[in-house]
């Protein structure tokens, strides 16, 4: 009687261990999150080319692309 309440405890034990569960994909979270970063770093690209343009005088400004400019300016800065 004992043994048997014994021997169920280990297997059950056992079968909690060995069953089936979602694997942590924190590598995958990870490299999803560099994927965002690079695809806005790429996407904010020609919104830094027109501010460059604004500060130096080719394009004349409206405001909206002078908060472009003096974004670009700060993140060249930092």
């Amino acid at each position: 009687m004992n043994f048997s309440k014994i021997f169920f405890f280990v297997f059950a034990c056992f079968l909690a261990l060995t069953s089936a569960s979602p694997k942590w994909k924190i590598f995958k979270k990870i490299e999803h999150m560099g994927q965002n970063i690079r695809d806005g770093i790429i996407k904010a690209g020609p919104a830094e080319h027109m501010g460059r343009n604004v500060r130096d005088g080719i394009i004349k400004s409206g405001p909206a692309i002078q908060v472009v400019g003096q974004a670009s300016s700060i993140y060249k800065q930092g």
